[in-house]
């Protein structure tokens, strides 16, 4: 009877290979920045250099400002607690897609469960996140005086982001190997994805006709997450978590199975 249980294997998979997990994590950090001059630096370096330039352009050139009911007025760390869980999805999703294919000689050559594959990448990227966080609740400890208790429930929408990103994840990496079009096309409904989330603005400065598209959109229960956690001392919403869990179980569990089901063809086309 155990054995029906959804996701067991995947499990057993993640706590058997987790030294082979920790390598790929470390390898993909150090790829990313070992070896340049400020190293792990651009980790923080990036997305400092988007808040700033999309600071500029939008508060101080389209002159806008955060909504009536926003935890802060101040426009940068709005804009900040924002982009936070946008990059830890966009990212994850973006650099899953090929991911198999540069583990092409892992897989063709070895027992290797392929899965762990964008797990691996979400976590390498979680590192990047978590600096950014703590610079965030150090700029809102100055600007605010606020550092809210209520961070310490954060790791639980954290774990949420990873449940859906490596859902979504597991699917572009699948298409990817069979269709080499796909991580083109993923940057285009990334594109349009990140208008539909409301980093830039609240969800009221969206149209009536936007709204459902909004209540749709799991990135956008996790972005007022975020903003209610890191900017204020409102209690996290729990329908919010209920609806953001929701939508990250089930593309973590349809992203699995379809991961699954074409992994077989893999070593055919690699």
């Amino acid at each position: 009877m155990s054995r029906r249980i959804p996701g067991r294997f995947f499990l057993h998979n993640l706590v058997e290979k987790r030294s082979l997990l920790a390598q790929l994590v470390r390898r993909d950090f150090e790829q990313r920045f070992v070896g340049s001059a400020a190293g792990w630096v651009w980790g923080l370096i990036h997305p400092l250099a988007q808040l700033l330039a999309w600071t500029f352009l939008f508060q101080f050139i389209m002159g806008m400002k955060p909504p009536a009911e926003a935890p802060t007025h101040n426009y940068p760390l709005f804009l900040f607690a924002g982009m936070l869980p946008w990059f830890l999805f966009n990212d994850t999703v973006q650099r899953s897609a090929s991911s198999i294919l540069e583990q092409a000689n892992l897989i063709t050559k070895t027992v290797f469960p392929a899965e762990i594959v964008p797990v691996s990448v979400f976590l390498s990227c979680l590192v990047s996140h978590l600096l950014a966080a703590a610079l965030l609740v150090v700029l809102a400890g100055i600007f605010l005086n606020q550092v809210s208790i209520f961070l310490l429930v954060i790791p639980v929408y954290i774990f949420i982001i990873g449940l859906f990103s490596v859902g979504v994840g597991w699917v572009a990496a699948s298409l990817h190997v069979f269709l080499r079009d796909t991580a083109q096309v993923l940057s285009v409904v990334l594109t349009f994805w990140f208008f539909a989330t409301p980093v830039m603005l609240g969800e009221s400065g969206y149209p009536r006709w936007a709204q459902g598209l909004l209540a749709a959109n799991p990135l956008t229960y996790m972005v007022r997450a975020y903003r209610d956690l890191f900017l204020s001392s409102r209690v996290p919403r729990l329908t919010d978590l209920a609806i953001a869990g929701a939508f990250g179980l089930g593309a973590f569990i349809l992203g699995g199975l379809f991961f699954r089901h074409v992994k077989r063809g893999f070593a055919d086309v690699l």
